[in-house]
């Protein structure tokens, strides 16, 4: 079964019973850790109970290719389902995973934990295909499902939240949802007992070392022509464990932006608003700078430079040089690209 995007977390909060084997996959580990052990509880109530579960890693299914089925096939000693956790899958254990699918066990859940894997992946295309298992990707959330978490983050932990500080955390906290749930539990520990509102200076002062402040100083310093302070932020964000993608995805929304609201200016809005029409606005304290940059970009450099980023975003998905150098070779490079003032 191939999950699109509107069904995913209808499957994660109750899996088809007919998936047997599920595939989670994707560049966010935060995001996919945390659907495949909600998935794992649908199976059984304790995914740490030894009796019930088995974890190991594709590594070890390679050496020994009986193990899949023998966990999956052995009495639980307490009753109940069965589940099966294989870390690090890959393509090198797709023929085992076929294997298994032609006579799985109904009683037995198997939860395949991967990274990104791509469409001609032989894994995700057994498990896209076959009536008996499914294949949910994970991939780094944009700012609109960041703030629907946000908000429904708060909500379960009864805080009340101004759509200011849900916006400001929206734009700057990472794309990891691991690191965003220890960024929302600071905040929530931050706030502590307090009745009132969580303020944008409230998530301001307890998330502020999040990266916040790195991804803000890397899409305008690029976009505002200072390379070293570019180069700074984006090595900063990689100190911070911060994927790559998530950092190519901030400069691809930061540009879109300044391409949306050229538009608006073609068709004789002015800057402000031109400005005023972005959903979700900008931040108050960066409108300054987001107007410079406005006036200092052509809708064609704008059309150039978004092209540019989403080959780039292609090229780290096969290109043999690492992810990290081909990002920084743009950045630099759009970093110290002359500006015109296009008023």
């Amino acid at each position: 079964m191939k999950i699109t995007f509107r069904n995913i977390e209808p499957f994660v909060a109750s899996p088809d019973p007919a998936a047997r084997v599920i595939l989670v996959y994707g560049p966010d580990q935060g995001l996919m850790q945390e659907r495949a052990k909600i998935m794992a509880r649908s199976a059984v109530e304790d995914i740490a109970d030894p009796f019930n579960v088995a974890v190991f890693s594709s590594d070890i299914l390679n050496e020994d290719p009986a193990r899949l089925s023998d966990e999956a096939n052995a009495m639980s000693m307490m009753g109940g389902q069965r589940l099966v956790r294989i870390e690090g899958a890959g393509d090198k254990i797709t023929k085992l995973v076929k294997e298994y699918l032609e006579s799985p066990n109904d009683g037995a859940l198997v939860i395949l934990e991967a990274g990104e894997l791509g469409p001609r992946s032989s894994l995700r295309l057994l498990c896209e295909k076959a009536k008996n298992a499914a294949a949910v990707p994970c991939y780094v959330e944009d700012e609109r499902d960041l703030g629907r978490l946000i908000q429904a983050t708060m909500q379960e932990n009864s805080k009340m939240i101004d759509r200011d500080a849900v916006q400001w955390l929206s734009m700057n906290i990472s794309g990891d949802r691991a690191k965003v749930r220890g960024e929302l539990e600071k905040l929530i520990t931050y706030k502590g007992a307090e009745d009132s509102p969580i303020t944008i200076t409230d998530a301001q002062a307890a998330c502020g070392q999040a990266g916040a402040q790195s991804y803000d100083d890397l899409v305008y310093a690029v976009a505002g022509g200072q390379a070293d302070k570019a180069m700074k932020a984006f090595h900063t964000l990689l100190g911070e464990g911060v994927a790559v993608i998530s950092i190519l995805r901030t400069l691809q929304g930061h540009y879109m932006k300044l391409h949306i609201a050229r538009c608006k200016m073609e068709s004789g809005a002015d800057a402000g608003e031109a400005m005023k029409a972005l959903k979700p606005p900008i931040f108050f304290k960066q409108e300054a700078a987001f107007r410079t940059q406005l006036q200092g970009h052509s809708l064609d450099a704008l059309m150039k430079i978004l092209d540019r980023l989403n080959q780039l975003e292609a090229q780290t998905k096969r290109s043999g040089i690492p992810v990290e150098t081909l990002c920084a070779q743009t950045i630099l490079g759009l970093s110290m690209r002359k500006t015109r003032r296009a008023a």
